[in-house]
């Protein structure tokens, strides 16, 4: 029998695919995934073989059409499955005949609806046959390096006013995999890093979890060399026990981030409607992450800012932060969230005090810049102040962290401050986060200038502060297990290659 991985490997990279429900209507789903595959097998990024089925169609989109999966001369290892729910399980029989490894049921009306007999006849055909099967109620899997996409949900669309526009983007290729047990939530998440430029490595969406786990995809992700981060959205995980043993394996060598929904009473109800997940105690949840280094985000602006974080940036190797400021107030802000959430802000070593004071007798920064933690450079900054402060916080064996709070607004600083603490924090291991404030078209230049560069920046301080907070807690637990130096190693040498 396959392993798990090579089990799981199918659904990614496939060297055939059948999808069942193909249709020439762009309308319909079976359309756009029909019409995501030819596209990229026509790109080249899609390798394996491609066949539609449909008893309806002769040919779709060139490639000829198939009655049912019977037909196809050759094996099918994949088969994409977007018909009524009621033919669903005739599809699965049909695919066990042709000794298909896997199928992802796109199509709803299953438990989520309470139709669990048909849900249960589809499960047991599928375990008879041995094939592996995502969903049902699911959006499947997008995979920017191999070409399978299974999103049925068009990159544009066409407004009343006859104008086309960018409706469901697809990231560029990158390191975050996103595993989500909501599909419409998984899709609002890549339109976000599409638009942030993140990278993607792996989209999985579950569904109702008739069969493959989280515990598989995440097994699957630990030895997947394009996934640095996983991005894990949860209504419930019912394999704890599983879970929590593969979680532990993973975060050893690459941080998951977990948004669990379903907190409240009312939470958990729109949970058993939405998928049929029964949401459980969220303390238990609570506990089970923490057991396991599963670092968990509490909405949906913190699960993207922390996974940005953690994948631009190292852990940090111990429990203090500093803070390098332009602006007292928003540093106050920062400072504030760190503590709330147990980060520790320490005044400044008496040593990095006094090179402090001695830029200041030598009129490199100002003589009434603040210097205890955080180092208030003032509204009189310059970018070469933000490199000297930053230079001597990075030396500084008591700091394991940075927080780079610039506000642009201040007349004498430049842009190039970013290019210069970018530069400088290529000689450390020492997390960096940056913050600037404003929606105008400077702000979102210097916040991109930093994403573009590496160094994660947000709109807000706590935002930073709770981005900075993920990397001191992930780094204490890989410290506490033994797993750090050969982390930071490991996070060195993937950037020395990035930058070949």
């Amino acid at each position: 029998m396959a392993s798990v991985v090579e089990q799981m490997k199918t659904f990614f990279e496939p060297r055939s695919v059948a999808v069942v429900g193909a249709s020439k209507k762009i309308t319909k789903a079976g359309h756009v995934i029909f019409k995501n595959f030819a596209e990229n097998k026509h790109r080249g990024i899609f390798k394996g073989e491609l066949y539609p089925v449909n008893p309806h169609e002769d040919y779709i989109l060139a490639f000829k059409c198939y009655s049912s999966i019977k037909e196809i001369i050759g094996n099918i290892e994949l088969v994409v499955i977007v018909v009524p729910a009621e033919n669903v399980p005739q599809v699965m029989e049909e695919a066990a005949s042709k000794g298909a490894k896997a199928a992802v049921i796109i199509s709803g009306g299953f438990g989520e609806v309470g139709n669990h007999q048909l849900e249960q006849q589809v499960k047991t055909i599928a375990k008879e046959a041995g094939i592996r099967v995502l969903g049902p109620n699911c959006l499947g899997v997008y995979d920017p390096s191999t070409g399978v996409d299974m999103l049925f949900l068009p990159e544009t669309k066409v407004l009343i006013t006859g104008d086309e526009v960018i409706a469901t983007p697809r990231p560029m290729s990158g390191t975050i995999a996103i595993v989500t047990q909501s599909g419409a939530f998984g899709v609002a998440i890549l339109d976000y890093m599409a638009g942030e430029q993140l990278g993607l490595s792996k989209f999985v969406s579950f569904g109702n979890k008739i069969d493959v786990e989280e515990p598989e995809i995440l097994e699957y992700l630990l030895h997947d060399e394009k996934t640095r981060v996983v991005l894990l959205y949860a209504e419930s995980i019912e394999a704890g026990r599983d879970f929590m043993k593969v979680a532990r394996e993973v975060t050893k060598v690459k941080p998951v981030v977990a948004l669990k929904s379903g907190k409240t009473e009312a939470g958990a109800r729109a949970a058993l409607l939405h998928t049929g997940a029964i949401a459980g105690s969220d303390k238990i949840y609570d506990s089970v992450f923490a057991q396991v280094g599963v670092i968990r985000a509490m909405e949906m602006e913190e699960f993207l800012d922390v996974g940005e974080a953690l994948a631009s940036q190292p852990p940090a190797a111990g429990n203090n932060v500093a803070v390098i400021t332009s602006a007292g107030g928003p540093a106050i802000m920062a400072v504030d969230e760190c503590e709330s959430r147990g980060i520790n802000v320490k005044k400044f070593s008496d040593e990095t005090i006094q090179k402090f004071e001695e830029l200041k007798k030598a009129g490199k920064i100002p003589s009434f810049a603040a210097n205890l933690n955080p180092l208030d450079l003032t509204g009189s900054v310059t970018s070469d102040m933000f490199e000297l402060g930053t230079k001597i916080l990075l030396e500084d064996p008591e700091i394991y962290g940075i927080l780079v709070i610039g506000l642009h607004h201040s007349p004498a600083l430049q842009e190039d401050y970013v290019d210069k603490i970018v530069n400088l924090s290529k000689n450390y291991l020492k997390p960096i986060v940056a913050c600037d404030i404003g929606e105008t078209e400077m702000a979102m230049y210097i916040r991109s200038r930093f994403d573009k560069l590496g160094i994660p920046a947000y709109s807000s301080p706590e935002d930073a502060a709770r981005a900075m907070t993920a990397l001191v807690n992930y780094g204490l637990y890989l410290k506490k297990n033994g797993y750090l130096q050969g982390y930071l190693d490991n996070w060195a040498k993937y950037k020395h290659s990035a930058s070949v």
